[in-house]
């Protein structure tokens, strides 16, 4: 990648600007003085929040949004008979996928911190993030979740540092400029891309060679361990559980949705870390970020103060609102080991009930994982299920929810024609089918928990205000 492309540009076009990975990057480009431009098919919070930066934003995809520009940003999820991307790719001006335009901006920093993993990115951004800002660094920032203490997903500043979420999907974090890589954990996921396991680890250990300085990685997590085996000429630093570790958590309390750990290096203690976030999964997730600020040379106290106020990022377990007893909240776990964890983490609080809303996403991964959803689901009290969001497929696995619902014991779905077109007319009629029957079924003391990487966070809301309007038994 042409790492100059961006010198003399002044007009950026963000066709779907409103995506999560866009958001961010319009923000740090904003913050830097390009004027943007940005078009989005669908009415979101975040797309309203671009506006409130003062980008011009339309909705609807047209060939002629894109004029003027003179750099072109579209994400991977548009598809290639999108008119608006059709025009961009005819108009003569440079055209990048999303996660080179991010690429670009890596290489800007001396001091880039790339967290990668298959689940605990965001979180584990984020908190990183919640630190260095907390501790007075003025930070650059791209997280997939919105973080209250920087305005959002992503944010330019003066120092050399910049936190970076690195998703492996279709190899994206390969075009990136590491200075300093976290690995969380390596799992099967993306098989429709990857194939295999074996696959995913080559990429990480590629992800590891393209690094100029320090690997933090998980030395409890045999896929991690095999990815690092091999890499030389960096600072390898390991994390974990288990006492061959260089950082250590010890000594792991739960109470009352808060948790509590220590911190050990080489063996000698640091100090107690207090989380406002629960499971054992955001143990591992701190103590990453512990690890890069520790490296950072920053004081150990001002590590723990930015973690005691670390309430989560977007959708991470983020509580939308209680009524009459029921709390709501909303996750962004898709794989079966992230439902595991946060479910696992939920039944550790003091709810009466759990009831999970589930949205599965792509057909690929229901397919794939279909057992392990069940099992993961199950810890639920009751699984109540949305149909299957395709987002970038078409449904060549002929896989539906019932297919799930069937295997499990507490799930509950509302069967569609499988004949008919999914239109976003029935997608609605679907989440209105799973709002009334929470909201009918819900009692105090419950929590309601919306999960999936779509936009079951609609749901959410639909349930908060149904409640709201006392409109349940």
């Amino acid at each position: 990648m042409n790492k100059s492309i961006l010198d003399e540009k002044k007009h950026i076009h963000f066709i779907g600007i409103g995506g999560s990975g866009m958001y961010p990057l319009a923000q740090i480009l904003h913050a830097k003085g390009f004027y943007l431009t940005g078009s989005d098919n669908n009415e979101t919070d975040t797309l309203q929040a671009v506006r409130n930066m003062g980008i011009p934003v339309t909705l609807g995809q047209r060939a002629e949004n894109i004029d003027g520009a003179d750099l072109i940003v579209h994400t991977a999820a548009i598809m290639a008979d999108n008119p608006e991307l059709i025009a961009a790719k005819a108009s003569g001006v440079p055209v990048l996928e999303r996660s080179e335009l991010l690429g670009i901006v890596s290489s800007w920093y001396d001091n880039a911190i790339c967290v990668s993993g298959t689940h605990g990115k965001t979180t584990t951004t984020a908190m990183l993030a919640q630190i260095l800002h907390d501790a007075g660094i003025d930070l650059s920032a791209f997280i997939g979740g919105k973080l209250p203490c920087i305005g959002g997903s992503g944010c330019a500043g003066t120092s050399d540092i910049f936190v970076c979420e690195s998703c492996e999907f279709v190899d994206t974090f390969l075009k990136l400029y590491p200075d300093t890589a976290v690995i969380l954990n390596i799992d099967a996921d993306h098989l429709d891309y990857f194939k295999t396991v074996e696959n995913i680890i080559r990429s990480f250990h590629r992800f590891c060679e393209l690094t100029s300085h320090a690997i933090i990685y998980n030395g409890d997590d045999e896929n991690t361990c095999q990815a690092v085996k091999g890499i030389t000429g960096k600072e390898m630093i390991s994390f974990g559980y288990k006492e061959n570790n260089f950082y250590r958590a010890a000594e792991v309390k739960h109470s009352s949705g808060k948790t509590g750990f220590t911190v050990l290096k080489d063996g000698k203690t640091l100090g107690e870390i207090t989380l406002q976030v629960p499971g054992e999964h955001n143990v591992l997730n701190a103590l990453a970020a512990v690890v890069c600020c520790d490296r950072l040379g920053m004081e150990f106290e001002k590590i723990q103060k930015g973690l005691a106020v670390f309430r989560g990022a977007g959708r991470r377990f983020e509580i939308k609102g209680e009524v009459n007893g029921v709390t709501v909240a909303d996750d962004y776990a898709h794989h079966p080991t992230e439902l595991t964890a946060t479910l696992k983490a939920a039944k550790e609080m003091s709810y009466r009930r759990i009831i999970a809303v589930f949205q599965p996403f792509t057909f690929s991964r229901t397919v794939q994982h279909l057992e392990e959803f069940a099992e993961s689901l199950s810890i639920a009290d009751v699984a109540v299920l949305t149909d299957i969001m395709g987002s970038r497929e078409k449904n060549d696995w002929n896989i539906y929810t019932r297919n799930l619902a069937e295997i499990m014991n507490n799930a509950v779905y509302f069967p569609q024609d499988e004949s008919a077109e999914y239109t976003d007319e029935r997608k609605y009629k679907n989440f209105q089918d799973v709002c009334q029957y929470v909201t009918e079924h819900v009692q105090p003391g419950d929590l309601v928990l919306t999960m999936g990487c779509g936009d079951i966070n609609k749901v959410a809301k639909m349930i908060l205000d149904t409640l709201q309007k006392g409109n349940h038994t």
